[in-house]
């Protein structure tokens, strides 16, 4: 199957989100590079930076973000790489 790499970026602005996000990333554990997470307070509040790196099928990263996108609170943005990784 053919797969890419990829960055999801993740801008958490209701902490009540963080578990079900933490369950998410969980869930496509397999396919996660790594994860860096920073905790920001700005003028207007706290929020939370996350930046996943991910080798995935294209499909497998458009549903992990979009699952992402429809948690209350949250915003993503995805960045693919134009290399794809052809396995046999």
């Amino acid at each position: 199957m053919d797969t890419r790499i990829a960055v999801i970026s993740i801008i958490v602005e209701d902490r009540e989100v963080v578990d079900a996000l933490n369950h998410l990333l969980k869930d496509y554990g397999e396919y996660i590079i790594g994860r860096m997470g920073l905790p920001y307070c700005s003028k207007a509040g706290k929020i939370h930076l996350i930046s996943i790196a991910i080798d995935a099928p294209q499909d497998v990263i458009s549903t992990l973000a979009g699952k992402i996108g429809k948690l209350s609170g949250v915003s993503v943005k995805t960045a693919l790489s134009n290399m794809v990784i052809h396995e046999a």
